[in-house]
């Protein structure tokens, strides 16, 4: 019935472009995409002329934008900061004992909104979801949505922001403070009782093959009476039924409150596909509470550290992996779904597959592609470069924990999400860096002890003589920051934590540095170094992709060319170089003989690295000259010969290596003779 209720409210008003190229992670959502109304407001205006009213004089001046939108992308407004807003009018048919939930997936930074003249609530955070309950504010007929975006992170107080220090150029973060409704806005309908949050951990027993199924649901009581909503659990993979027996019990949740219902259940052996970053075998949970429903995807996996290794299901794993700033050319930080795929493609077929993306939490379909198709990720919360002072202040420890906890409750049933981040390049051998670790993690752990975690550090550079000195002690693995002088920071900060695996979180050269010959090179050098040395576990390149920045440091048209591709996705040199030095398996030449009328055989050795990155390769394909050869399994450090007939007169033939996934790990041309 909540279906039918939701189809027909969609039809009596949705646009019919609605949500084309945006995911929206609720699937019964009522977009509120389209065109929308649009104004600037340098002077701080809109508040004292009542923008948010239905009757707003000079209307025509208002212009009109598509949402989801980056106003920061418009060549008129790039370097505007300060308050922007947007209106749209939709049409409404109250729905009778329901609640009517507005989200918005993310708006940059700080949000107010208004529905119908009323104040709704304020939101501050530029990059994760929040929600208002709007039901009794909305009205049969005509309704105005009227929102205050406002993206001055300029100014210390915020977070991702300004630092307090007064020294030259650090009013500017690293990235551009891209403004706007930036990601997709829509309705749900609920139930008067209704679920909020599915948490889901799956975690196996490797040595049996079982595992175990924990589910936590919050769930909110809108009624005027308490609840005991009867809740029932179907585990799906493949589209099929898993027989599962879900073990929890009701309870009951007070009128008006939010409550939680906990459950319990084993797969059997049988039952249980690991998933992994070659075989992601993803489930799926549906709960039904009451008349409400929600549904997760999941992944079973062991993420664990021992003996200065990553272990992914009780397999040492060595990973490469790159850094991605949202930022496209003409879109600012709005992230549609071809740029995701596409970005997503390009950095699994670089051999990015380990990586703490950035410093702020990205789309979510970024996360559901790298659940479906293998990718590890550490997803980072705001503090970048935060001073002691504002990591000694309460407001902004608050700040910091409110976009944690949206970070981590969207994101915590992403097999892919692996670590989470408490912050990057902070003073964190002083006390309040100190401080700051030790209790953010801390908290963090109260949201989600399932994940490990970590901090990007660049203070390990400067060599502390004592584990104590530096904040990495509380962390589960080190994530440096290095940029030079590696194989003497690494072997220090690996004699300091001999247990700790190592992640090189941030290491390369622009672009510009020299050369593209140089930044290329400069990969495959380092690379000498990493392979050297096995407690050196992932190395995360800066960046993936060029982008838009006001720092320091930043070439006169806008951009800071780090990136193996350019701002449009354009291959540099470093491209391909990356792409070979992190495929796990390698090709050579081994052979090529000739036969009469055009019939030749080229023999070729395949070699699964036995050092970095390293794992069996099964599964793999290789295709040349329009055949497609499944390769055997290959264990690290194994060699096998491969012959692939050739037929014509070409002097080269193009071989591509795919993975079980359909991404290419490695191609190559090689001649024939």
């Amino acid at each position: 019935m909540k279906q039918l209720l939701i189809l027909l409210t969609l039809l009596y008003f949705a646009p019919k472009s609605a949500s084309a190229q945006f995911k929206i992670r609720e699937p019964n959502a009522i977009p509120l995409h389209g065109e929308w109304l649009f104004a600037m407001d340098p002077a701080e205006m809109g508040m004292k002329g009542k923008w948010y009213m239905d009757k707003l004089a000079e209307s025509n001046r208002l212009d009109k934008v598509t949402v989801p939108h980056c106003f920061s992308s418009d060549p008129r407004f790039e370097h505007y900061t300060g308050t922007a807003w947007y209106r749209k009018t939709f049409t409404w048919k109250p729905v009778a004992e329901k609640r009517v939930i507005l989200h918005f997936d993310a708006a940059y930074y700080k949000t107010n909104v208004w529905l119908n003249n009323e104040k709704v609530g304020a939101h501050e955070g530029g990059y994760t979801p929040f929600g208002f309950d709007v039901t009794d504010l909305l009205k049969d007929g005509d309704n105005l949505l009227a929102v205050s975006v406002n993206n001055d992170t300029w100014k210390p107080g915020t977070i991702p922001g300004a630092k307090d220090n007064g020294n030259i150029n650090d009013p500017f973060m690293g990235w551009l403070n891209y403004g706007g409704l930036v990601r997709p806005v829509y309705l749900t309908i609920e139930p008067e009782v209704y679920a909020e949050n599915l948490k889901i951990d799956a975690l196996p027993d490797l040595a049996k093959g079982t595992a175990t199924l924990k589910t936590r649901i919050r769930i909110r009581n809108a009624s005027k009476a308490a609840a005991s909503p009867k809740v029932s659990y179907k585990v799906l993979f493949d589209g099929k039924a898993v027989p599962v027996n879900v073990k929890g019990k009701s309870e009951s949740i007070p009128a008006g409150q939010t409550g939680f219902i906990e459950a319990e259940a084993t797969l059997t052996a049988a039952q249980v596909k690991l998933w992994d970053l070659d075989e992601p075998n993803l489930y799926q949970l549906k709960v039904a509470v009451g008349e409400d429903s929600i549904a997760a995807h999941f992944g079973i996996r062991k993420v664990e550290v021992k003996n200065a290794q990553l272990l992914l299901n009780g397999k040492s794993i060595r990973v490469g992996g790159g850094n991605r700033v949202v930022d496209y050319p003409g879109l600012g930080s709005v992230e549609p779904d071809w740029l995701i795929e596409k970005d997503f493609k390009l950095m699994k077929e670089a051999g990015m597959e380990f990586q703490r993306l950035t410093h702020y939490t990205p789309s979510e379909y970024f996360y559901d592609l790298a659940d479906k198709h293998g990718m590890l990720i550490i997803t980072e919360a705001g503090n970048w470069q935060l001073t002691p002072n504002q990591m000694d202040n309460d407001s902004m420890r608050a700040k910091f924990k409110s976009q944690f906890t949206e970070m981590a409750e969207r994101d915590w049933n992403h097999p892919s999400v692996i670590a989470y981040s408490v912050g990057n390049e902070y003073l964190s051998e002083q006390p309040a860096g100190q401080k700051w670790t030790k209790d953010m993690i801390e908290f963090a752990k109260s949201l989600d002890p399932t994940r490990l975690y970590t901090f990007a550090s660049m203070r390990l550079n400067i060599l502390p003589k004592k584990p104590e000195d530096e904040a990495s002690q509380y962390v589960d693995f080190i994530s440096t920051n290095t940029y030079g002088n590696h194989a003497k920071v690494l072997d220090h900060i690996h004699s300091l934590y001999p247990d700790k695996p190592i992640l090189v979180s941030e290491w390369g050269v622009r672009a510009d540095a020299k050369d593209e010959a140089f930044q290329a090179q400069h990969i495959t050098d380092l690379m000498l170094e990493f392979r050297k040395r096995p407690y050196v576990v992932g190395t995360s390149w800066w960046t993936y992709n060029d982008y838009q920045s006001r720092h320091h440091g930043t070439n006169a048209n806008g951009y800071r060319p780090w990136g193996i591709v350019g701002p449009d996705r354009s291959f540099r040199a470093a491209y391909r170089v990356h792409q070979k030095e992190y495929s796990p398996v390698t090709i050579e030449k081994v052979g090529f003989k000739a036969g009469g009328q055009g019939q030749h055989l080229l023999t070729v050795r395949l070699t699964a690295r036995g050092d970095f990155p390293a794992r069996t390769i099964k599964g793999y394909k290789l295709k040349a000259n329009g055949l497609t050869i499944g390769l055997p399994e290959i264990k690290p450090g194994e060699a096998k010969e491969i012959d692939i007939p050739v037929a014509g007169f070409d002097k080269k033939l193009h071989i591509n290596i795919s993975k079980p996934t359909g991404f290419t790990s490695i191609e190559t041309d090689i001649e024939l003779k």
